[in-house]
């Protein structure tokens, strides 16, 4: 059984450090060739978190006969491997198809974004193909003819001849609204990013930033001083803490600012944090912060945040369980909707329920 330790002197690093890239953290001060130095050696060594070896354990013999084999599968990412690493919630979902894959015995090709499609005889030898992220029309048409059995994760094409698995995370966000206006809140600022999609921007597509928009404007409140988005797809960096921190600028410079600020992931709530506590405010009295993802770092910021908890590992599990049941026959399309969870804590006030359930 390979330990931390283990890969921290393989890496030259400290078993600190292996653990916190391992658990996606943000706020780690890390290189990005150091932390995929990390990932792929744990990969190499085949090192599995106690979740996934009680996982593995709980399964049995999954992956013992080749009837739960699948063939060679090629992974198809919408970043490349630098935003990814930047992104604890795509390391989720990829780290949640390889560890399914190794249950399998599975090998793995694979292939992240680019500005060419990848050669079709790749996808054609793999056989199962896995795309993760979000795709033009284009690019899933093409996907599509050149992949003889095809899941998306985390996106849905919206045609009823692809298997996907995804998050509402529209519905998601109406739900938190709702919350949030019954705790009284009534300036509710919204920080997210454009939505690009084959090298096309969609200022108000992405689905959190269209489900605040609509929820605001049947209620009669939508001000477009309190939505604020930027682009965080500039490959190389970790922009999302640096958008946050700055779009929260903009909307702390409003005539009237926010009372409660939504922001589309967490680690662009860690850049609004810095913002609002550079601006002498206190979270949540002047102003609270609400996000999604729930990554690993979000209840050790000061307060801990309050977020929507999207699983990400589910997300690449149920991708892999999808291309079985396609292997094993099934003759229709399956849409899975993974669902999310809001995790109250102390950047916001807490629904009363929510408070007195906790404290039993």
């Amino acid at each position: 059984m390979v330990t931390i330790k283990q890969i921290a002197k393989a890496v030259g690093v400290s078993s600190a450090t292996v653990s916190r890239v391992l658990n996606y953290d943000p706020a780690l001060s890390i290189s990005a060739a150091k932390r995929e130095a990390i990932i792929e050696t744990a990969e190499a060594l085949n090192y599995e978190t106690p979740r996934n070896r009680n996982r593995g354990a709980k399964r049995g013999t999954v992956g013992n006969s080749a009837d739960d084999r699948l063939p060679r599968l090629a992974l198809v990412h919408f970043l490349q491997p630098s935003e990814e690493l930047s992104d604890p919630y795509y390391i989720g979902v990829r780290l949640g198809i390889e560890n399914r894959c190794r249950d399998l015995k599975t090998e793995i090709v694979k292939v992240y974004h680019s500005d060419e499609f990848p050669a079709p005889d790749l996808l054609q030898e793999a056989a199962c193909v896995i795309v993760v992220g979000k795709h033009s029309a284009r690019e899933v048409a093409w996907l599509k003819a050149n992949s003889r059995h095809l899941v998306f994760a985390d996106f849905n094409p919206r045609r009823d001849d692809i298997d996907c698995v995804f998050c509402d995370l529209g519905s998601a966000t109406r739900a938190l609204l709702d919350e949030l206006d019954s705790l009284g809140y009534q300036r509710i600022g919204f920080i997210g990013s454009f939505e690009n999609i084959d090298g096309h921007s969609e200022p108000h597509g992405e689905q959190r930033c269209r489900s605040y928009i609509d929820w605001c404007r049947e209620k009669g409140r939508f001000d477009e001083n309190l939505l604020v988005l930027g682009n965080i797809c500039d490959s190389g960096q970790n922009l999302r803490l640096e958008t946050g921190y700055m779009l929260a600028q903009q909307l702390l410079a409003a005539a009237a600012r926010p009372d409660v600020i939504l922001t589309a992931n967490d680690n662009m709530a860690i850049g609004a944090y810095r913002a609002i506590q550079e601006a002498g405010l206190s979270i949540p009295e002047d102003i609270a912060i609400v996000s999604f993802n729930d990554i690993p770092v979000a209840q050790f910021l000061n307060p801990p945040l309050s977020t929507v908890r999207i699983a990400g590992e589910h997300v690449g599990e149920a991708a892999v369980d999808l291309l079985l049941e396609q292997i094993a026959g099934r003759d229709f399309n399956k849409k899975v909707i993974i669902p999310t969870r809001m995790i109250w804590r102390q950047s916001s006030r807490v629904p009363e329920l929510k408070t007195l359930v906790a404290a039993q």
